[in-house]
């Protein structure tokens, strides 16, 4: 009779371990992450691959039925027929189960203002409701807030984190930025998750209130657009705070269109944000508009 008390106990000790077991990897799949983004000139694919290898992550490409044209014309007068259209582009089948993921980072590059149209028909056909979101992109000028927006708007239920942006004339500095970014994002994870391992990271202060450009200020403006053929800029006010590697800088300033057509904007208040780092040229780094 002991014996088989003793037996019992045992078996039940094993039902307990093997429950918390599958529990444990129950809840270890469900907060896979995975990287999913589409891309057309490599540069949101060089983004997603460098996250996908920090996180360990699964990663896919999002491809379209028809491809859009290599040429980039084509593309826009592709993108631009299918908007008067209403349209979005086909796109083929995920291979990842969205609903097997509890973190998703979604990239994009910008197009007309936000996310590229493939990601517009991708968030037609998932739901990513109570996920975490983070959306990064690759873009000329701008675009990361406005896509945010579009975002938020389109999958109201999901949780959508701060995202990363960078342009496509500075890949070369993705790779640092990419750094402080993942590491934030580890931490806000982190509280998500439940667990404790939080790394220590730089987080510059907020801007102080913005003043009148200085000669000085105008010339590290006009350094930092100067040659960009998209904008076409005067700074109004500024203000300034210390970074990692160096000084930022917020500009306000009034963008005039450069020619008189239909397809220009016309002139707009805009943020335009600016990097001095030691002994390097100023950069501009992004345009809100």
């Amino acid at each position: 009779m002991k014996v088989f008390k003793l037996i019992m106990l045992i078996a039940l000790a094993m039902m307990v371990a093997t429950s918390c077991s599958q529990k444990k990897d129950a809840e270890k799949k469900a907060s896979k992450v995975l990287v999913l983004y589409y891309s057309q000139t490599s540069n949101t694919k060089t983004v997603a691959q460098e996250i996908a290898t920090r996180l360990n992550a699964d990663i896919e490409e999002i491809t379209l039925v028809e491809p859009y044209d290599t040429a980039f014309q084509a593309t826009i007068d592709r993108c631009k027929a299918d908007r008067e259209k209403g349209i979005t582009p086909e796109i083929n089948p995920l291979k990842s189960n969205i609903a097997d993921y509890e973190i998703i980072f979604l990239g994009y590059p910008i197009w007309f203002g936000t996310y590229a149209p493939p990601i517009a028909s991708l968030l037609e056909q998932v739901d990513l409701s109570d996920k975490q979101v983070v959306p990064f992109c690759t873009f000329g000028s701008g675009g990361l807030e406005s896509s945010v927006k579009d975002l938020t708007e389109k999958q109201p239920n999901a949780k959508i984190l701060p995202g990363y942006g960078v342009r496509a004339a500075r890949m070369d500095a993705m790779p640092k930025e990419l750094d402080q970014f993942m590491k934030l994002t580890k931490n806000v994870l982190n509280v998500f998750l439940g667990g404790s391992d939080y790394e220590s990271v730089f987080v510059p202060a907020d801007f102080p209130e913005q003043h009148p450009v200085s000669a000085d200020e105008t010339a590290i403006f006009d350094a930092a657009v100067n040659g960009y053929p998209m904008l076409n800029a005067k700074a109004k006010t500024v203000a300034s705070r210390t970074v990692l590697d160096g000084t930022e800088y917020l500009f306000t300033a009034m963008d005039m269109p450069r020619e008189k057509n239909a397809d220009m904007l016309p002139a707009s208040e805009i943020k335009v944000y600016v990097l001095v780092e030691k002994d390097k040229a100023p950069v501009f780094t992004k345009v809100v508009r």
